[in-house]
């Protein structure tokens, strides 16, 4: 049964990949694809999910693409949805995965045996500084509140993340404590799958903060569920203004997480432009704006090449920074 429902989601990609580039660009307006479906490499109320999700949104209310389609894959640390995706390539013509700085990080420390030139390159879209909160009845309301927790009481005051251990979160905490004059490699560091299930870690006290990206922060924060004790951007963000910068704190570091999106191997140079024009497109509309103030995102646009040599670049600092912090 596991194998026949494998074949037959195959087989349903492949069918959507064929209507998805079915309709002649510019159909109905401007319209530029039929359709667009979705892979998320974690779960439900993470990064991935919240990008993949106002992606699609703001492609479908723009009326730039006529529907859009979603699928949460978690496993592996988000290898699990790479594998699917190089195993499947064919039938997955009509998807666009989304991933970020982690699948940098997962190759270089062996976590799973891809990294990005194993797919199509499509488009870098985002940047999403990260961000240390707190639930919202701790005693901690500071980054000096927490440093000092932490000096007290090592073992007890465990930070958490959605990515496993070695990963961005863990990276950014170590940065973090590094910058602060603490021993990065000390951290307790308590991993969970995709950013909602270490945020339920954070709201039942299993965990003192959390380390995570700040659009997935904002919304609970304005909900007033957690508390943003300290953002890693240079300044302040507008979508949360309340929320210090670390560098305000006396924390002199930065960190800003890119987010794009791969297709399959493979993929068909007419159906790469395709999708790089779409994506292009949509900075230019204001539903794309509306979605990327609403999260706190940066505009990170490269696309082709331009995007193979950031990701290049980021291969050779990243693996230098995780060499010093002791994790490779």
């Amino acid at each position: 049964m596991k194998n026949f429902n494998l074949t037959r989601r195959v087989m349903l990609a492949a069918a959507a990949a064929t209507l998805a580039f079915s309709a002649p660009a510019f159909a109905g307006g401007n319209q530029v694809l039929d359709s667009i479906h979705f892979l998320i490499p974690g779960g439900a109320g993470g990064g991935w999910d919240g990008t993949a999700r106002g992606t699609g949104e703001a492609l479908t209310a723009s009326g730039l693409i006529g529907s859009a389609s979603y699928e949460n894959m978690s496993g592996g640390g988000g290898g699990k949805a790479i594998g699917f995706m190089i195993e499947n390539a064919e039938s997955q013509y009509g998807t666009l995965m989304v991933n970020s700085t982690p699948i940098v990080i997962r190759s270089l420390t062996g976590v799973f045996p891809y990294n990005f030139s194993d797919l199509t390159l499509v488009a870098g879209t985002i940047g999403d500084y990260a961000a240390m909160v707190v639930a919202k009845d701790s005693p901690i309301n500071s980054m000096a509140d927490l440093i000092a927790a932490y000096k007290d009481d090592m073992s007890g005051t465990a930070i958490g993340g959605g990515s496993v251990p070695g990963g961005m979160d863990h990276l950014v905490a170590a940065m973090i404590m590094q910058a602060a004059g603490e021993d990065p490699t000390a951290v307790k560091y308590i991993p969970y799958d995709a950013g909602g299930k270490a945020m339920a870690a954070l709201l039942s006290g299993e965990i003192k903060a959390l380390s995570t990206g700040f659009s997935e922060a904002v919304d609970l924060a304005n909900a007033g569920e957690v508390k943003i004790i300290g953002v890693t951007s240079d300044e302040r963000v507008d979508a949360f203004g309340d929320a210090m910068t670390m560098k305000e704190q006396g924390i002199d570091m930065t960190f800003v997480n890119w987010r794009g999106f791969f297709g399959a191997p493979g993929l068909p140079a007419d159906q790469l432009a395709a999708y790089q024009d779409v994506i292009a497109k949509m900075y230019d509309t204001p539903e794309w704006e509306e979605v990327r103030a609403r999260n706190g995102w940066v505009n990170i646009h490269n696309s082709g090449d331009d995007f193979r040599t950031f990701l290049e670049n980021q291969e050779t600092v990243i693996g230098d920074l995780m060499k010093e912090l002791g994790f490779l």
